[in-house]
């Protein structure tokens, strides 16, 4: 049995590295366009791992080969361009198309359901601190349509969490290069280094967004 076992986690292993492998390939050749497709896939319904994506082009900025800004942006964009996607989904076709298909999204009944209860028990900000929750990250735009988020505001949350994602994931390649048991390990503990920060980022957002209502409101009330 612990043989059994042992093969089949180095089995995993082996996969895991052709994957990265692969990721790296795909990035020499299509550049900052591949980061963009492959990170497009992770934050859409396509259970893509987004640590295997930006840090292997993160450790390309070492040498010189990729620049690290153009990284961080194009690993945005694209978390951008695959949250819209499901967003675009769940808003223009409802809750009733998503129980029906959802199975072919990877997104079950009961993960729709957890999702749902997730986004109201949380509101609007879970769409920015999703993206630092593994699972929730792809699937908390779902929600976010069904509720028929304001979209500027859907896009303003989702790239600022993505944003504390990607360069989380892109300095971690820098870091520890290709090796994924070095990422894995490096990434559990950055991510809680950075929940004060993430943390520090919505009080001040709410502090700035209250200022101004406020500002709006006596305004409108001298008027």
């Amino acid at each position: 049995m612990i043989d059994f076992i042992k093969s089949v986690y180095n089995w995993a292993v082996d996969i895991f590295a052709a994957l990265v492998a692969w990721v790296v390939s795909v990035v020499g050749v299509l550049g900052y366009g591949g980061i963009v497709v492959l990170m497009a896939l992770e934050s859409s319904f396509v259970p893509f791992p987004s640590e295997v994506v930006v840090p292997p082009a993160g450790y390309l900025t070492v040498h010189g080969d990729m620049n690290i800004v153009l990284v961080i942006l194009s690993g945005i964009l694209g978390s951008l361009t695959g949250a819209a996607v499901n967003y675009a989904i769940a808003y223009r076709y409802g809750r009733r198309f998503l129980l029906k298909y959802g199975r072919y999204l990877f997104l079950p009944e009961e993960r729709l359901n957890k999702m749902d209860e997730f986004f109201a028990r949380h509101g609007e900000i879970t769409t920015l601190v999703g993206r630092m929750i593994p699972v929730v990250r792809q699937y908390i735009s779902f929600p976010a349509g069904l509720a028929k988020m304001n979209f500027a505001r859907f896009l303003f949350y989702t790239g600022l969490g993505a944003s504390v994602w990607v360069v989380i994931l892109a300095f971690v390649g820098r870091a520890v290069g290709n090796n994924i048991d070095l990422v894995k390990e490096h990434l559990h503990t950055i991510t809680l280094v950075s929940i004060p920060v993430m943390a520090a980022v919505i009080v001040g957002y709410i502090a700035v967004s209250r200022y101004f209502s406020g500002k709006k409101k006596k305004k409108e009330a001298e008027g």
